[in-house]
Formats: C-alpha cells, sequence, structure tokens
C-alpha cells in the first residue's frame, strides 16, 4: 500500500459513541454513576478480604486480584471519557493513546487470565478437596498471580508496538472515547496487514486458549458434583461456581464481539466497548456478594468500622486528641 504524503499525526481526536450528539449529559451522569459505583464495590470488597482473616485463603485471594483489576480497568479510558462528555477536549497525545491501548490489553488479558486460574482453583477444591490446600499452596497461588500479570503485560507489549510503529498521517477522528486496535489500525497510512494478523491471531489465541481451559475445568467439575449423593452437596458445590461462570459470560461477550466478531457495525463496536469497559466491572461486586455469606459478613464489618471511624473523627478533632 502506498504510504499517504502527509504530516505525522501528534495527537488524536476522541469522537464517542457515534450517533448520540445532544445526548452528552444523560451519558455523564449515567457513565460516571457507574465508574463511582466501579470503584465503591471494589474497594469494599478488597478491603472485606484483607480485613478479614476468614477470607484469606486461593479463592478469595485471586477475588482481591480481580477487584484490584476492576478498580484500575475502567479507569484506563473513564477520566478521559468524562472530560470528554462535559464539553473539555476530546483530544489525546500520540503516547497518551499508546498508552492508554497498553493498559487497556495488558488489564483485560490479566482479567483474562485470572477467570482461567480462578477456574482452575474451583477444579483444584471440588474435585481433589482433600490435596486443595497442596495444590493451591501459597508459593503456588503467588506464582500464578505473578505469571498472570507478567504475561499480560508481554501480551499487551506486543500489540502496542505492532499498531503504534504504523504510521499515521491524518485523519486522526477514533470512533470511540479510547484508542484500541480496531479504530487505531483504520487511521493508519501503511499495509496493516501484518498488524491484523498478529493481533487478531494474538487475541483469538489467548482468549480461546483460556476457554478451553476453563471448559476443560468446569467438564470435570460438573462431572464431581453429580458423583456427589446429597442433593444439598450439590447445591452448594454448584453455588460457588456460579459468580465465576457469569463474570465469565460477562467478560466474553464484549471480547467476541469486539475482536472476533467479523461483521459487527461501528456503532455496536463502540457501544460494547464502552460499556464493558465500566458497566461489568460495575457488575462483579454484586455478582460475588448477591450469594456469598462470608463476604457479605465481612463488607458488614468493614462498614461498621468505617462507620465507626466517621464518627469518631469529628470528636478527636473537635477536642484535639490524637
Amino acid at each position: 500500500m502506498k504510504m499517504r504524503n502527509h504530516t505525522a499525526v501528534t495527537e488524536f481526536l476522541l469522537m464517542g459513541i457515534p450517533h448520540t450528539e445532544g445526548m452528552e449529559n444523560v451519558l455523564l451522569v449515567l457513565f460516571l454513576g457507574l465508574y463511582l459505583l466501579t470503584l465503591l464495590g471494589n474497594l469494599l470488597i478488597l478491603l472485606a478480604i484483607l480485613a478479614s482473616s476468614n477470607l484469606h485463603t486461593p479463592m478469595y485471594f485471586f477475588l482481591g486480584n480481580l477487584s484490584v483489576l476492576d478498580i484500575f480497568f475502567p479507569s484506563v479510558s473513564s477520566p478521559k471519557m468524562m472530560l470528554c462528555l462535559t464539553g473539555h477536549s476530546h483530544t489525546i497525545s500520540f503516547q497518551g493513546c499508546a498508552t492508554q491501548l497498553f493498559f487497556y490489553h495488558f488489564l483485560g488479558c490479566t482479567e483474562c487470565f485470572l477467570y482461567t486460574v480462578m477456574a482452575y482453583d474451583r477444579f483444584a477444591a471440588i474435585c481433589h478437596p482433600l490435596r486443595y490446600m497442596v495444590l493451591m499452596k501459597h508459593q503456588v497461588c503467588a506464582i500464578l498471580a505473578v505469571a498472570t500479570w507478567m504475561g499480560s503485560c508481554v501480551h499487551a507489549s506486543v500489540l502496542t508496538f505492532l499498531v503504534f510503529k504504523l504510521p499515521y498521517c491524518g485523519p486522526n477522528e477514533v470512533n470511540n472515547f479510547s484508542c484500541d486496535i480496531p479504530m487505531m489500525l483504520s487511521l493508519a497510512c501503511a499495509d496493516t496487514s501484518l498488524a491484523q494478523t498478529v493481533s487478531f491471531t494474538n487475541v483469538s489465541v489467548v482468549a480461546l486458549m483460556c476457554f478451553l481451559l476453563i471448559l476443560a475445568s468446569y467438564i470435570h467439575i460438573v462431572i464431581s458434583i453429580l458423583r456427589i449423593s446429597s442433593s444439598e452437596g450439590r447445591r452448594r458445590a454448584f453455588s460457588t461456581c456460579s459468580a465465576h461462570l457469569t463474570s465469565i459470560l460477562l467478560f466474553y461477550g464484549p471480547v467476541v464481539l469486539i475482536y472476533l466478531w467479523p461483521a459487527s457495525s461501528l456503532w455496536l463496536d463502540t457501544v460494547v466497548q464502552v460499556l464493558s469497559n465500566i458497566v461489568t466491572p460495575s457488575f462483579n461486586p454484586l455478582i460475588y456478594t448477591l450469594r456469598n455469606k462470608d463476604v457479605k459478613l465481612a463488607l458488614k464489618k468493614v462498614i461498621q468500622y468505617a462507620l465507626l471511624l466517621f464518627e469518631q473523627l469529628p470528636l478527636d478533632l473537635w477536642t484535639g486528641t490524637e
């Protein structure tokens, strides 16, 4: 492909969701509310896990990692999106766009790997209960967590390098509130076939590999649960997996629509990506607490302690006591 002879782009314009002109105030209230709910919900989950010794188990260790991810993941694009919706500058620098894409895929891939590790944790707990604490001892959990984060860093680095080593010489309008691979490749003024092939293969292999490992884990889990003689035992075993399965469905749906679905529209891609950035992370605290008595009890203690501190703070300030 012949390169277009234009000045190199130094910044991009974030155009937002197509066909939503005049709805900025409504979208701002909606997305800001969801973002704050996401931060508060995941922060409470993280504090509950850290504060309660009953939750210092492998399952809640990985849930704590998920809460950290769900705090940072929407924070990659949400602050800039809020600024755009309030009428501030829609521009983002070339370096800022590259940074945004890197962290978007770094945190997204980490979440994908983390769901796979959580599926293995449930497999070990249900299929090998007597060996569970050996299979998931502290060293193993730490290695799995570090490998998850480091592997995702390599994945995101490769994608970011491939996308931003291409020349960009105009146009510079990104049809979204954030920079991502499909939109950026459409703006490049050189042959993008290598970047498209590698990025599609990379995302596909990671998503498919994780999905197959999760599927294999749950096939063994279902077989083990069906062998449990009591209906109460089967119900309890299924209940420990239901939250994880719900989160997986919410995670993989947008991934398929954005990166792997060949004929989706620009409007649908943009809406799905924006919603997956904010809505999905806000659901996870609800999913993991609604039917989990241990987490609910720990959250109740954290909230009571926070309220107690809040009540005592004005008195301490007034009397000057330490």
